[in-house]
């Protein structure tokens, strides 16, 4: 913790370096999500992953000379624990809520003003939007495991690695269903219980989502687990299409 704060804090003396007057907001977020993440998760090679601070910049302006100042200083930002700052100026943060309603939303629910204003007052992110996304989110994925199943040509090892591959975007797809609803959980685990519940399913839902952080899975695992998935991708695709916002 003592360490997050250190970097935090060297990351807004070098913005007021480069932006001065013009730096409006600093914020950071994610430390709920962060602090669930380790806690005993270890990666896929059972190594611990320290956990990164993430920060949100809002500037007056943001040019190439700015962004020249903040290139030359991220290798001691990264070596400091720190992601890259999302930078953007004041009039595009404001533009941008409608189209990235869930990554604004995550940050909303998990943040703290470092220094200026909060960039999130007076606005407001409209369930319309996240709807939107939502379904966005979903008809790509249905799109994308019809057309990767084709391109196996029927053969389990190659569906295996699509399985695989598509795992963290079928959880990350699970979570925004859930908060969609208005479930404020990070837990993946929350989400497949919710989404279990909103499809009327009693099982299976989660198995794709156990599959993340697995290097591969047998041709038999991979066919036997495909129908449902299809399946179930198809019936929260529908779901979603329909959505209302009534309980």
């Amino acid at each position: 913790m003592a360490d997050a704060l250190n970097a935090v804090q060297m990351l807004e003396r070098d913005l007021r370096d480069v932006f001065g007057a013009r730096l409006r907001s600093l914020v950071r977020y994610g430390m709920h999500e962060r602090g669930a993440a380790s806690n005993g998760d270890h990666g896929a090679h059972g190594h611990h992953q320290p956990a990164l601070t993430h920060t949100l910049v809002i500037v007056d302006t943001l040019t190439p000379d700015d962004l020249r100042a903040c290139a030359a200083r991220i290798e001691s930002w990264h070596d400091g624990g720190l992601a890259t700052p999302l930078m953007m100026s004041a009039g595009e943060f404001a533009r941008s809520l409608d189209v990235f309603p869930f990554e604004f939303s995550s940050i909303v629910a998990d943040h703290v003003v470092v220094s200026g204003r909060n960039p999130f007052d007076g606005l407001r992110i409209e369930p319309s939007d996240l709807r939107w996304a939502c379904e966005v989110q979903a008809r790509g994925h249905l799109l994308h495991l019809r057309q990767g199943y084709v391109e196996t040509r029927g053969r389990g090892d190659a569906l295996a690695v699509l399985l695989v591959r598509s795992a963290p975007a079928w959880a990350s797809l699970l979570q925004n269903l859930a908060r969609l609803d208005g479930v404020t959980s990070t837990d993946v685990t929350d989400a497949v219980r919710h989404a279990e519940r909103t499809l009327n399913l009693t099982s299976g839902l989660g198995e794709i989502v156990s599959l993340v952080g697995v290097k591969e899975i047998s041709s038999g695992q991979a066919l036997k687990l495909f129908p449902s998935y299809l399946d179930t991708v198809e019936r929260l695709t529908k779901h979603v299409d329909s959505w209302s916002g009534s309980k």
